[in-house]
């Protein structure tokens, strides 16, 4: 996975992927993937012609929810990010498939083991749920919270063959 900064305004194109929890979108040119948008987040539809970057994150996404892909190669940017943030994505696009990481983990992983909330305010600025994995990264006492929503962070563990227990 490579994270560039945008230097410049690019067209970008749009694709819809059909998922169990509803339509994710992901929107980008042909640098990169600029954004994926997730069920409950409306969008427009498929843009006319897409650039072969996006095309080719829209089939790695199908396979994705086909249980056919486990990784993801792109190229993803972003215009805006702190350097916090950015290293936190990181941490998050090397938890593997079917495994969780706490927030505190991730926190020490980036040097500031007291820093577990700012981990989730970065996941929620994440721009690239799924291809930079924030639903693996979970509460120490639960699943904690989820931009989409428990029932699709719940919905993305299990596909991952993670075992979610029933929260109380």
């Amino acid at each position: 996975m490579q994270l560039c900064t945008r230097t410049g305004v690019v067209p970008s194109s749009l694709r819809i992927v059909r998922s169990p929890v509803g339509p994710w979108a992901i929107e980008g040119n042909d640098e990169g993937v600029t954004r994926v948008y997730m069920p409950h987040e409306r969008t427009g539809p498929n843009t006319p012609r897409a650039s072969r970057v996006v095309k080719d994150a829209q089939r790695q996404l199908e396979e994705y929810f086909a249980k056919t892909r486990r990784a993801f190669d792109l190229a993803l940017i972003t215009e805006k990010a702190t350097s916090f943030q950015r290293e936190c994505w990181a941490v998050l696009a090397d938890i593997p498939y079917g495994a969780v990481a706490t927030y505190a983990q991730v926190a020490r992983s980036v040097g500031r083991p007291f820093a577990a909330r700012a981990v989730g305010n970065a996941n929620h600025a994440n721009p690239w749920p799924i291809f930079i994995p924030c639903h693996r990264v979970v509460a120490s006492n639960g699943l904690g919270g989820y931009g989409g929503g428990i029932a699709v962070k719940e919905f993305l563990l299990e596909l991952e063959v993670y075992l979610v227990a029933p929260q109380a």
